[in-house]
């Protein structure tokens, strides 16, 4: 049970991939987060640091000089990229229907995701989204089986 579709290595808002399983089709978009916050906001220990006490320490050992000014110039990298909108935050969002019928624009989500982090091919927002794929069908078999109910069943259990 996967997608077999994948995210482009570049993607936009409102992107997306399907599946069809256990008879209900399932969507992945990516949604743009509404956190503003930039990486350096987000992150523990984004900005390298020479100091061991620091989330973003980069160890002793050989060249740590180098090492330092490699990873600095690497989130300095990283940051002008998210300035210049180059790449976002987003979640990934499954949605459910089953015989055309929408049942859940939002079965299953995870937010906080880097879309078209540079040096990456995205092939992640794939992945994250064949996990959320079980979470998804479960949401579409609760719904269809709360809607397969007589009215009066429906009713009494409220």
């Amino acid at each position: 049970m996967s997608f077999t579709e994948r995210f482009a290595a570049f993607v936009c808002e409102g992107d997306s991939i399907s599946c069809e399983t256990q008879g209900f089709e399932i969507v992945a978009r990516i949604v743009r987060d509404d956190c503003g916050d930039a990486p350096d906001q987000r992150q523990d220990g984004f900005w390298p640091s020479e100091y061991i006490g620091d989330p973003g320490f980069i160890g002793p050992g050989n060249n740590w000089r180098m090492r330092l000014a490699d990873a600095q110039a690497r989130a300095e990298a990283i940051m002008e990229a998210w300035r210049n909108d180059e790449w976002f935050y987003c979640g990934v969002v499954l949605s459910v229907s089953l015989d055309g019928v929408m049942l859940d624009e939002a079965a299953a989500s995870l937010w906080g995701v880097e879309a078209n982090y540079p040096g990456t091919d995205n092939a992640y927002l794939t992945e994250i989204a064949c996990e959320l794929l079980p979470e998804a069908i479960d949401a579409g078999n609760d719904i269809a089986e709360r809607l397969s109910r007589p009215p009066q069943s429906r009713q009494a259990r409220g």
